[in-house]
């Protein structure tokens, strides 16, 4: 025999305002983006989309615009009235078109650099190293990065400086140091965005078979076909990831050629000084439009190969 105790007026078999547990009510709102998935997803995308829009693609508009005014000679200030010189200048001036080619160069090379470099190193990371030391030299991949922007460029100043370290290495061989060049800013470049372009490999790496691998050696082929025929076409979209942080990195870069790089002229040097000392803004929005520009041919390009789809 059992005793079933309840308070007074209260029945434990219904709830709502009898007693026991209330039932939630549903909102309309809630009732609506439940039965409409389509609404919970413009939700969802609604904070981002708007933010990106805002962000981006309104500063794209607004740097435009700004490219299409001009500056009072005698005030200094910008006028709002729409020209097409700024633009044609910046396209069709030698001078700035001997500065776009050089930047494009020197992106170019800092990218190749560092895919020569980087792929070797993740390859005995990701499949020579033992697993303590996967971690210990991924550690030392990513420790740069801990450091300063400013820290390592200013470390690089004084490595290439005369009688710095890298002239004392080179004096036994009759070699000397490039000094504040050209040749400076790609080292230095290629030395800050090397961990960009070794991380996104060593995550290729990561994805090929290892018994792919043995198949190809007991199948008569030499390290290098291996690596040429096997390796390669599975690392392309894991290369081309790395290419799109060296290169656009590079391309908008200013403050390294500024400290190593002595007279050498970059676009975003010509940008920096056209903001600040030259007071030019509509000048320097034109400047700006050539690197967004060339990373963009890039993307569309890479795009069409497909290799994206891959990442």
């Amino acid at each position: 025999m059992s005793i079933q105790l309840s308070r007074p007026g209260v029945d434990p078999g219904r709830g709502g305002a009898s007693g026991g547990v209330p039932r939630a009510k549903a909102s309309p709102l809630s009732g609506f983006l439940y039965r409409s998935p389509r609404a919970r997803l413009a939700g969802l995308l609604t904070a981002p989309a708007g933010w990106l829009v805002l962000v981006y693609i309104a500063a794209l508009a607004t740097l435009l615009i700004t490219a299409l005014w001009s500056v009072d000679t005698f005030t200094g200030k910008v006028s709002q009235v729409w020209t097409l010189d700024n633009i044609q200048q910046a396209l069709f001036d030698p001078v700035y078109q001997g500065i776009a080619l050089r930047t494009l160069w020197i992106a170019v090379l800092v990218t190749v650099i560092d895919a020569v470099v980087a792929i070797p190193l993740a390859f005995f990371i990701a499949k020579v190293a033992s697993a303590r030391w996967q971690k210990l030299l991924l550690a030392a991949v990513l420790m740069p990065l801990w450091a300063s922007y400013l820290v390592k460029a200013y470390a690089w100043r004084n490595v290439l400086a005369e009688g710095g370290l890298l002239e004392w290495l080179g004096a036994p061989l009759g070699l000397h140091s490039p000094g504040y060049s050209e040749t400076a800013v790609i080292l230095t470049l290629a030395y800050i965005w090397l961990p960009y372009m070794i991380l996104p490999i060593h995550a290729g790496f990561e994805k090929v078979p290892g018994n792919l691998l043995e198949a190809s050696g007991d199948l008569g082929a030499k390290p290098w076909t291996t690596v040429r025929l096997v390796v390669l076409p599975l690392l392309v979209p894991s290369i081309i990831a790395g290419t799109i942080f060296t290169f656009s990195l590079t391309l908008g870069d200013y403050i390294t050629a500024q400290i190593v790089g002595g007279k050498t002229q970059m676009l975003g040097t010509v940008v920096y000084s056209n903001v600040g000392a030259a007071n030019n803004l509509p000048f320097a929005s034109a400047v700006s439009l050539i690197p967004i520009a060339i990373i963009m041919i890039y993307l569309l390009v890479v795009r069409r190969t497909g290799a994206l789809d891959e990442l």
